[in-house]
């Protein structure tokens, strides 16, 4: 699904009903929980080390990979009972939940799906290239042949965990500095030596995300997500719009001086 006008496009709320397992891999533990419609999603708390602003990473850039036609799970704000921590023997989980009450992000469960294996797998050129555009785009640093954070799902990749994207809004004031500022971890990349189409991939995808389309991404994120990132050092972002705002300039400011940014990708692939 692409936005294609002003109107938001509000994420579907649940609550959850079950803890299931904890995905241990990530650095923030996530985990698989079963919601009230029954379905199952995989969990990413608001308590765990990375806080609120990984939780507003997802939603940005799960809204922007959508827009530029890239695949990922729906994501949903889930609701979290505190309660649900008095079930589960692990301390450390009772202490996540107890610390995530309330709302929370999670996304869609992908059953079946497999770790894409970059020795194993193949992609397009205009893949590799439309997401190495992306992640450089929204600073992401984790998407290394370490950890690709791809999923292979239906014969096809999907993109999840952009909780450690955005790297710039860490103790940000809101303030546009250097938006064409190359972005060396992009170096790294699992898929760079296949993203052999970075120059005509680039118009087609700057020219998908206009003002009218950034401002409904940024409309789904919850104003307590905003407030609560306002409170921990960005005074200047206390009105949520204004947070919001400032967002949508930085992806703007970024977009319109890309040249540089996208010749240190292209740079990185030589």
């Amino acid at each position: 699904m692409t936005v294609d006008d002003d109107e938001a496009v509000p994420l579907r709320r649940v609550d959850v009903r079950r803890y299931v397992t904890p995905l241990r891999e990530g650095g923030s533990m996530p985990a698989v929980v079963e919601a009230d419609d029954l379905g199952l999603y995989v969990l990413k708390f608001r308590g765990a080390g990375q806080g609120v602003r990984a939780l507003m990473a997802e939603i940005i850039c799960a809204g922007l990979a959508r827009a530029l036609g890239l695949p990922v799970p729906e994501v949903v704000l889930a609701e979290l009972d505190p309660e649900l921590a008095r079930t589960e023997p692990d301390p450390e989980i009772q202490d996540l939940i107890r610390a995530s009450a309330g709302l929370n992000v999670a996304l869609d469960y992908l059953p079946g799906s497999v770790n894409f294996d970059p020795a194993a797998d193949a992609v397009t050129p205009d893949f590799a290239s439309r997401l190495v555009w992306f992640d450089a785009l929204v600073s992401n640093v984790d998407r290394t042949a370490r950890n690709t954070n791809l999923l292979i799902w239906h014969g096809r990749p999907w993109l999840i965990d952009h909780g450690a994207a955005l790297t710039f809004h860490h103790a940000w004031d809101g303030a546009v500095a250097d938006p064409a500022k190359p972005f060396a971890p992009i170096a790294d990349h699992v898929l760079l030596p296949r993203a052999s189409a970075l120059a005509q991939v680039d118009a087609p995808l700057a020219a998908r995300l206009t003002p009218a389309v950034l401002r409904p991404v940024l409309a789904a994120v919850p104003d307590s997500f905003l407030l609560l990132a306002a409170g921990q050092g960005a005074a200047a972002l206390a009105d949520p719009e204004l947070h919001r705002q400032a967002y949508v300039q930085y992806f703007q400011a970024r977009l319109a001086e890309r040249g540089r940014w996208l010749q240190g990708a292209i740079d990185a692939r030589g």
